[in-house]
């Protein structure tokens, strides 16, 4: 009913899979459909860079009211508590690095290290804010290039 372009998008806006997921299924979808990969690319992480600041605002704003819903402030904590030890790890470097720290942080391309937690992570310690949105950005894009690149690899070996 879907495709698998669609399901690439859906997978790319979640937190913990991001494009680190979604790209590799969009690309995919572009090799089976005769597409150009670049175009499949530049729409997955303009997607992820995208909701960044979609991100910014639903924490600015909606997070306050939904942390009163006893459920969402659970699940929070336990989100928190899990990321703690990520969080002091950035904390450390980002004195030292500052920018550098949280583009790297956002780029590693790992799940729990993508514009959702590098925009977390700029929250919690009140960077910049447009700091942060081309740090998080130039992560974002340096994570898919890196998975562009892993995708291709994987699939050219297995051909």
């Amino acid at each position: 009913m879907f495709s698998k372009l669609f399901y690439a998008i859906i997978l790319t806006i979640l937190p913990i899979s991001e494009l680190r997921i979604g790209l590799p299924v969009a690309i995919s979808y572009a090799l089976e459909n005769n597409i150009p990969i670049v175009l499949i690319f530049l729409l997955i992480v303009m997607i992820n860079i995208l909701l960044i600041p979609i991100i910014f605002l639903f924490l600015d704003y909606l997070h306050h009211h939904l942390m009163k819903i006893s459920i969402y402030n659970r699940v929070f904590g336990i989100f928190l508590k899990h990321f703690q030890k990520r969080i002091d790890q950035f904390e450390k470097n980002h004195n030292a690095l500052g920018f550098i720290a949280l583009t790297l942080f956002v780029a590693i391309p790992l799940p729990g290290t993508g514009a959702w937690s590098g925009t977390l992570l700029s929250w919690l310690f009140g960077l910049k804010r447009k700091e942060s949105i081309i740090a998080i950005s130039l992560g974002v894009l340096i994570a898919g290039i890196l998975i562009l690149f892993g995708t291709l690899g994987f699939i050219k070996i297995f051909e």
